[in-house]
């Protein structure tokens, strides 16, 4: 049984794993010394670099560091606008209940402690019939879980 490699156990953690170290093509990457085609954040770097420095196009860079020209586009753009810190992934989609507004909190809070306890399917129904907004049921569980805890 294989010992497990700690860096890669941690890149994982951080969320900067390259998905795909085997699509680096770099000859610099292949000796494993200094170069870890696992590390997501060096590959764009030096990718990046390879453009910059080393004069490549950027589809060349993009094709011999595994990744997709909007890929590479995304990293220019990233590192110009906050440096190396733009190339850690940021997590996709919504960070939060952002249909649970304020309001919508409000209005969940009056119809469970002027009706008792309430199912959150029921109160969701309600809520897509008198506001408009369509919430899932689970949602407002979360949400009333979060409310709770403070």
């Amino acid at each position: 049984m294989k010992k497990p490699d700690p860096k890669l156990e941690r890149l994982n953690r951080l969320g900067v794993l390259n998905p795909h170290p085997e699509r680096v093509r770099a000859p610099w990457f292949q000796s494993g010394e200094f170069f870890d085609a696992n590390d997501l954040i060096q590959v764009k770097y030096e990718m990046l670099r390879h453009v910059s420095i080393g004069g490549a196009s950027k589809a060349e860079a993009a094709a011999l560091f595994g990744v997709s020209r909007p890929t590479f586009y995304q990293a220019e753009a990233a590192f110009a606008r906050d440096g190396l810190a733009g190339l850690i992934p940021r997590q996709r989609g919504p960070k939060g209940a952002h249909k649970l507004n304020a309001d919508v909190m409000a209005f969940v809070e009056r119809h469970v402690e002027g009706d008792g306890p309430i199912h959150a399917r029921a109160l969701a129904e309600q809520i897509e019939t008198e506001l408009g907004i369509s919430v899932h049921p689970r949602s407002i569980e979360r949400a009333m879980a979060r409310k709770k805890k403070l």
